[in-house]
């Protein structure tokens, strides 16, 4: 065989002058390829502790949440529940002073009234055990229990009804999150589905019972959300609890709405079918 590298002595090169052409190419793109490979995503990476202030208790503590524009929005549920890539955001939107036991949903945790704490202390703080949180993450069994938290100081500060109906509706979702993630080989798989296909049932009955009752007693936008989003989500709540009837009464207010653009509209004729 022809020596393709003949010549090279004339620069020094002469103990190159053996080399095959593509045995270096074939290192080469080994090392291309170990740089291809794409670290392991981790839930961590899209955590950070964040500082609060207790509007109760005045207790500074830190509370796990997901730093911003770090996930991808892959798809959302007919009762728009948004399902992300990587990490659950639902699960840290539970602010919960480890203290005094107050708790809310972020977007309210700033908002408490002098009557609101002092029934919170009272029925909540006197009796609350501290809590001790030292996972990375917050499980979807952590994320239930604090949205529990939360939805038992709706009750107790008397929040409105659009504002507990919420928390239900964040718990049914929660629920369904860990139905999706669950292990097939849990130990009597199928009986903790159903068990939570039960549970989520119930919040969402609440939720829709909330959200019916504050759509004639409150203004909007409620929960961040505009009055022809209420609707279609209000909808598809009643069509998921078996009130049929009435899920064609909500689908009937967006599809004549004037304030209601194409895109909603469709979403109502998608549940209506």
């Amino acid at each position: 065989m022809a020596n393709l590298f003949s010549g090279l002595e004339a620069f020094g090169l002469k103990n190159l002058s053996k080399m095959d052409v593509y045995e270096e190419k074939e290192k080469e793109t080994s090392v291309a390829n170990e740089g291809d490979k794409k670290p392991t995503v981790k839930e961590t990476d899209f955590i950070y502790d964040k500082s609060y202030s207790c509007p109760v208790c005045d207790n500074e503590f830190k509370s796990k949440m997901v730093k911003a524009g770090r996930f991808k929005l892959q798809k959302v549920d007919t009762d728009l529940r948004p399902i992300y890539q990587f990490v659950d955001p639902l699960k840290y939107d539970a602010i919960a002073c480890p203290k005094c036991g107050y708790a809310a949903l972020s977007r309210y945790f700033k908002y408490v009234t002098s009557a609101q704490s002092k029934a919170i202390k009272k029925d909540i703080s006197a009796n609350f055990k501290p809590l001790n949180e030292t996972n990375e993450i917050y499980t979807y069994d952590d994320a239930i229990m604090r949205h529990k938290l939360v939805l038992v100081n709706t009750i107790v500060k008397k929040a409105k009804n659009s504002e507990r109906a919420y928390t239900c509706l964040k718990l049914a979702w929660l629920l369904r999150g860990k139905s999706e993630e669950l292990p097939e080989d849990t130990q009597d798989y199928q009986k903790v589905i159903d068990q939570m296909a039960k549970e989520e049932l119930e919040f969402l009955k609440n939720a829709y019972e909330g959200f019916d009752e504050a759509f004639s007693t409150e203004n909007f936008p409620m929960s961040g959300m505009d009055e022809n989003t209420v609707s279609l989500m209000v909808a598809d709540l009643a069509r998921r609890i078996g009130k049929y009837d009435e899920c064609g009464r909500w689908i009937s207010k967006v599809l004549v709405s004037r304030d209601a653009n194409e895109r909603i509209k469709e979403k109502a004729r998608d549940i209506k079918e």
